[in-house]
């Protein structure tokens, strides 16, 4: 990544950061070390890790600030409300927190050249216009999720005043934010419907590091202490939330007769406790839950896996979604069943690299993951496609070039 700005200043203004596991913390924080590592003065302001299970670790516990290093990015954590992922007030609350206790950090950033702000949670945006205005610097408002229409749709706000405020603030960000970027064309292009000046938009997709995730051999100790020898693992690894709709791998579960299968649920959210309540009830035993991974141990975990299944559910909003966790199992060269329609189904046909069923559709699940067991050339076949995919179109070294550009384009001349 070339810098024709030297020692640009970069603020990343996020709710969610490492320690922490998932899908924005991993994009972000390899975001920012490569960003660090050409050459930019990056720091990072977040709170402290507690999503998604409401609990920050000892090592962070019982404080309202502080600065650490991390792979040589500056992390300036500040106190936050924590609370699980699962009951809209409380989330409120986690959310709201660190939008003001954000600015308990404004001092110590020092002199800032451009802010990128990741949204969601929408009211981030708060610290957003106060940083921008104080600091006399550009922000870029990433879109990874289009709120309040996503929490809409899944029903998680329904309060008529509630949706106007949210969308009140989310048009006075997207008319201060200097650049608005977003990961999928979808998004783009609803947001351009929505009357967002296409000059403004920017298109900054998700990706994976090839290097990171790659095809090898089964990681035996690790299958051993989960239990995993011996099957055929189809993995989900990832936020247990509403918009999974991870019940539909249960029921499928309860279709496949094929002793070989085990279906294996990785990670934490607000529905992984009814979800093993309900394997326990109706004794589904091909189902195996695992609690989140470090992220250390993820391309090992990704290569337990026979293939991997990647659902949503059947909303208008998710055909324009393209999940993360989609390229971290092809670029392990695992195939995926993809219970997905709009974009992310497309690019699984475009790729050939795996099988896609309709969202929400548990027999079709269990037919293709009957398909997949049965088959192992077709396995390998799709695995080696999406390998490959991804490699050219996805890596995350080439977005990280793309994401200086934006970065460069938002703070202007020198």
């Amino acid at each position: 990544m070339s810098v024709t700005k030297p020692n640009l200043r970069v603020v990343f203004l996020t709710h969610y950061f490492p320690p922490e596991v998932g899908a924005p913390q991993a994009r972000l924080f390899e975001s920012a070390t490569r960003l660090s590592e050409a050459g930019y003065a990056v720091t990072v302001v977040t709170g402290f890790p507690n999503y998604p299970t409401g609990v920050i670790p000892p090592a962070y516990a019982g404080r309202g600030f502080m600065e650490e290093h991390i792979d040589g990015v500056r992390v300036l954590r500040t106190w936050v409300y924590a609370a699980r992922n699962r009951g809209f007030a409380r989330r409120i609350l986690n959310h709201l927190s660190f939008a003001f206790s954000s600015l308990r950090a404004i001092r110590e950033v020092g002199p800032v050249d451009v802010i990128f702000v990741e949204s969601p949670p929408l009211l981030i945006g708060l610290a957003a216009l106060v940083y921008t205005r104080i600091k006399s610097a550009p922000f870029v408002f990433n879109v990874s999720d289009i709120w309040p229409q996503s929490a809409v749709e899944l029903g998680a706000l329904r309060n008529p005043f509630a949706i106007w405020l949210a969308e009140r603030l989310e048009w006075h960000l997207y008319s201060r934010a200097t650049r608005v970027s977003v990961v999928t064309p979808g998004m783009l292009e609803r947001l351009a419907a929505r009357g967002v000046p296409r000059s403004k938009l920017f298109l900054l997709t998700n990706g994976v590091d090839t290097k990171a995730y790659q095809p090898a051999p089964p990681d035996d100790a690790m299958a051993r202490r989960f239990g995993l020898d011996g099957h055929k693992v189809f993995l989900y690894a990832g936020t247990h939330g509403l918009a999974q709709g991870l019940d539909v791998i249960l029921e499928a579960a309860k279709l496949t007769a094929n002793p070989a299968v085990l279906y294996v649920l990785a990670g934490e959210g607000a529905e992984k406790e009814t979800l093993m309540k309900k394997a326990a009830a109706e004794n589904i035993s091909n189902v195996r839950f695992l609690p989140n991974q470090p992220k250390s141990d993820m391309p090992a975990l990704v290569n337990l896996a026979y293939a991997s299944i990647i659902p949503l559910k059947r909303l208008d909003l998710f055909k324009s979604a393209l999940p993360s966790k989609m390229f971290e199992s092809v670029a392990a060269a695992r195939p995926i069943v993809a219970a997905l329609w709009g974009e992310a189904a497309d690019l699984v046909e475009a790729a050939d690299c795996g099988v896609v069923v309709p969202p929400e559709d548990p027999g079709a699940i269990h037919d293709a993951v009957d398909k997949l067991a049965s088959d192992p050339k077709l396995a390998l076949t799709l695995g080696a496609n999406g390998r490959k995919y991804v490699v050219e179109h996805f890596e995350r070294a080439k977005i990280a070039d793309r994401f200086g550009d934006l970065l460069r384009q938002a703070a202007g001349p020198a």
